[in-house]
């Protein structure tokens, strides 16, 4: 006898192979995915702090690769950027005291003294300042305040020629205006920032088309990637994601200037959300994932920190981006992580794709301070996402 089925039956026989179809056609990570709970996600912080604080006991130890340089450079700097974000959220003392021998050697000085304009040896000031928050000892603040007082004195706003430098000292400047409650710092900063985003490599650095950055003026059209698209170098990109977001964290919501910061921070959200990979990285190369294509740390954990960063403050959709951050972490935290706490993935220093590289899960960089920065920046916003 033929059977014969009713029409809601029929219905929902449908409904219930167009779901089974779905579920084939996605790969297992695209749904199945979420993030660690907090207790393992700290862990994790953790473990790759530890592994670099035992293998510089003495924050004031030089830094030797190709020739000698002072732990107050910039790749450390960004280093305890990271360390001040893990304390934040672990009150470890060991954490403060690791911060404060670092600013003791080095007696609360920049590299090249008050009177420096570079932004990489101002960085150092963002992590001088979030201690002298905890303990209001002049020291701590007074050499960094001098720099950047002496940059207020002058007209000069074109230091910022690559974008990496954004990072590098923008946060300072908000830092210090928020603090001393001085709009001149706001001031100046704006107009540097400003400089880079309109009138360096001719017409700026700042594609609002694409809401990406180029480098430097070396990587302005007409240069091109081997695929012909633009040069969008990752860890340049999210250097100035980074700066955004320490300088919103900053800037009063009333100043003049925090539109403009927020709607730059967006539009470049909005640009990297379809260039994620689909095993959660981001290429080197943005938009040409032929040119070194491949995991790779740096960029991916700075994006990951802005997008998370977003999420937890209301200024991005965190039904639209949750995914995102979740495959992002969950990249980093697998394939990245020894079980000695070293990174790997990650690109060594320079200024575009074939820099740094190899890249590989086993590659040491030149430096291993920045790249764990990162990580800690990435990891402490996503463990404050509500679960």
């Amino acid at each position: 006898m033929k059977k014969v089925f009713s029409q809601p039956m029929m219905r929902r026989c449908k409904a219930l192979f167009a779901f089974c179809l779905m579920l084939c056609l996605l790969s297992p990570n695209s749904y199945a995915q979420k993030l660690p709970n907090k207790k393992e996600l700290l862990k994790t912080l953790e473990l790759t702090n530890a592994y670099f604080m035992q293998k510089w006991p003495d924050a004031g130890k030089s830094i030797i690769t190709n020739k000698e340089r002072p732990s107050n450079i910039w790749t450390r700097a960004v280093y305890y950027e990271g360390l001040m974000a893990l304390y934040a959220i672990d009150k470890k003392q060991l954490f403060v005291d690791y911060a404060i021998q670092w600013g003791e050697k080095h007696q609360w000085n920049l590299r090249n003294g008050v009177t420096v304009r570079n932004a990489d040896d101002q960085a150092c000031g963002q992590t001088y300042i979030d201690l002298y928050l905890l303990d209001k000892k002049e020291e701590r603040i007074r050499n960094v305040k001098a720099c950047m007082d002496n940059m207020l004195k002058t007209d000069k706003v074109d230091d910022w020629s690559w974008i990496d430098a954004i990072q590098m000292a923008m946060p300072v400047f908000a830092k210090l205006g928020a603090l001393y409650q001085d709009t001149n710092y706001f001031e100046k900063m704006h107009k540097m920032y400003d400089f880079t985003k309109y009138h360096h490599g001719a017409n700026g650095l700042f594609n609002a088309k694409d809401g990406l950055w180029w480098r430097d003026k070396d990587f302005t059209p007409p240069y091109k990637e081997p695929n012909g698209a633009d040069c969008y170098w990752s860890r340049g990109n999210g250097w100035v994601v980074a700066a955004l977001v320490r300088t919103l964290s900053a800037l009063p919501r009333s100043n003049q200037y925090y539109t403009e910061f927020l709607g730059d921070y967006k539009s470049m959200m909005n640009a990297l959300l379809p260039l994620q990979r689909t095993d959660g990285f981001w290429n080197a190369s943005l938009k040409d994932p032929s040119h070194f294509g491949g995991k790779e740390l740096t960029g991916t954990a700075l994006f990951l920190y802005g997008m998370a960063w977003g999420v937890n403050n209301g200024l991005i959709d965190k039904k639209k981006y949750l995914p995102v951050i979740i495959k992002a972490w969950n990249a980093l935290e697998k394939d990245c992580v020894h079980p000695d706490g070293k990174l790997g993935y990650m690109q060594g220093t320079g200024k575009e794709p074939k820099d740094g590289q190899p890249v590989t899960y086993d590659s040491t960089p030149d430096f291993e301070d920045y790249g764990l920065g990162c990580f800690l920046l990435a990891g402490t916003e996503v463990y404050k996402i509500k679960r």
